[in-house]
């Protein structure tokens, strides 16, 4: 893989992992677009390196409240940052099953093709329009503030943990999807969003080490197909993009502006759908 790629990929995966377009999704259209053919095998190294610039993009940017859950975590401070951790962590026990038994399964959705990237843009899209409208005030013309519903109860944690579970598809945005079932389900949007950034670090990271150990015991590395400055050049454009992305979706969340990625997300998958 060419340098230029990885940096064209890399700002890619920055964005489409904050905003609700998909990551996985626009990888695989870019990877048809710059005519990246490698084996699902030999883009594994790079994978998990985007991934995990965007998850120091999201500590980067939420640092203060990421700060604060780990002192009282580790702490057992038993207060209401605590219980906000213990909340991520039963959100991520759906994601977690289909991790463990499911796995090999989900990854033969990826590379092979873009029908699948195309029909979960247009789910992504349905789900995002449904929260855009659940929200709109026809008196106002308006789409309620951040501020109204309520905090992520434990059942709410496991709803929303569910949407990312099956948002593990290409296509299916995690961020939309989960952005999306927390607010009909009737959470605070600016809450939900925080709560939709944070609660991916530990399943990303659980998803870099399982395959960090597959690369080491395949004897992955030089022969991989990408090189070092590839990779270098992937991680740092990931995780830059990805500060602002992450900060720019906080706050389009917070004021509604959700159905304009809807009218993306049936465009760019009625065009997957087309370009097969």
């Amino acid at each position: 893989m060419e340098w230029l790629d990885a940096l064209i990929l890399g700002i890619v995966q920055g964005l489409a992992e904050y905003l609700p377009i998909s990551s996985s999704g626009h990888l695989e259209i870019f990877r048809t677009v710059l005519g990246i053919d490698l084996p699902a095998d030999k883009t594994l190294q790079f994978d998990v390196m985007v991934h995990a610039a965007t998850v120091c993009s999201t500590i980067v940017i939420l640092r203060h409240k990421f700060a604060n859950l780990c002192s009282s975590f580790f702490t057992f401070r038993r207060d209401d940052d605590f219980y906000y951790v213990c909340k991520i962590l039963v959100s991520c026990i759906p994601v977690g099953i289909v991790g463990v038994f499911f796995k090999d399964y989900v990854e033969g959705f990826f590379g092979s093709g873009l029908t699948v990237v195309g029909i979960c843009l247009c789910i992504t899209a349905m789900l995002l329009a449904f929260a855009y409208f659940s929200g709109f005030d026809r008196r106002t013309g308006k789409v309620v503030s951040g501020e109204r519903g309520r905090d992520i109860g434990w059942l709410d944690a496991f709803v929303i943990g569910c949407a990312q579970a099956v948002a593990v598809l290409p296509g299916l945005s995690r961020s939309g999807t989960t952005i999306a079932t927390g607010i009909l389900i009737g959470d605070k949007r600016d809450r939900v969003a925080s709560f939709s950034f944070l609660m991916v670090i530990i399943p990303i990271l659980g998803e870099a080490l399982l395959d960090t150990a597959k690369l080491v015991k395949e004897g992955g590395g030089a022969d991989s197909g990408v090189g070092a400055l590839a990779l270098i050049t992937g991680f740092f454009s990931a995780f830059i993009v990805g500060c602002g992305a992450c900060k720019w979706m906080i706050a389009l969340v917070k004021r509604g502006k959700l159905i304009w990625f809807a009218v993306y997300c049936i465009a760019m998958g009625i065009i997957c759908l087309l370009w097969q």
